[in-house]
């Protein structure tokens, strides 16, 4: 990861990918208890609290992938990072009612911490900036933000040649031909001829 885009990263992701990665930690830690719980002990019913060590190990291991997501700009950890806290709510909500606090008030003040971190707009535009092209880029001397020709010499954003020397979409530039008429669908007549 260069040092550009870790400068540029904001402490809302930061803060995201923390909550996200201490519910992951809760997660593992609460699903190798019960886990350890139903193999020495006698549990009232084995089926589910095989069930519960399951869901808890794998739960946690998808939030802590999600954490290291965040932190590293991929697109696709947002989403679940989403869905892990909306499903964290009704959880917390159940534990408030049955007056299990200690677990319930504070899975729910991350939860919303979570969602309100994830979703503020500088989390939002890091998360949806392809960081990824940028410094592929970069590391090739490719195109600049700004949009300059591309590592194979193709077009840039504002439409210059392609990497065939070929015409861009206004039918100019190319090698080829000098100006692209023989790209022109037929019946089109040629600008400037």
């Amino acid at each position: 990861m260069s040092k550009r885009l870790s400068a540029a990263r904001p402490k809302t992701v930061y803060a995201a990918a923390g909550l996200e990665a201490a519910e992951g930690v809760a997660a593992v830690v609460y699903g190798g208890y019960v886990g350890v719980e139903t193999a020495i002990g006698e549990p009232v019913d084995p089926v589910s609290a095989i069930g519960v060590t399951v869901l808890a190990l794998a739960g946690g291991i998808g939030m802590l992938a999600c954490a290291r997501g965040l932190v590293r700009a991929d697109q696709w950890s947002r989403a679940p990072a989403v869905l892990t806290q909306l499903f964290a709510l009704p959880v917390a909500w159940s534990l408030w009612q049955a007056e299990q606090y200690a677990i319930g008030v504070p899975l729910g003040v991350a939860a919303v911490l979570a969602l309100v971190t994830v979703l503020s707009p500088p989390s939002t535009a890091w998360l949806v900036t392809d960081h990824d092209e940028d410094d592929e880029a970069d590391e090739k001397g490719g195109a600049d933000e700004k949009g300059g020709a591309d590592e194979k010499g193709g077009a840039d954003e504002k439409g210059g040649a392609d990497e065939k020397g070929g015409a861009d979409e206004n039918g100019e530039g190319g090698e080829k031909d000098g100006g692209g008429d023989a790209e022109r669908p037929a019946g089109k007549p040629s600008r400037g001829k």
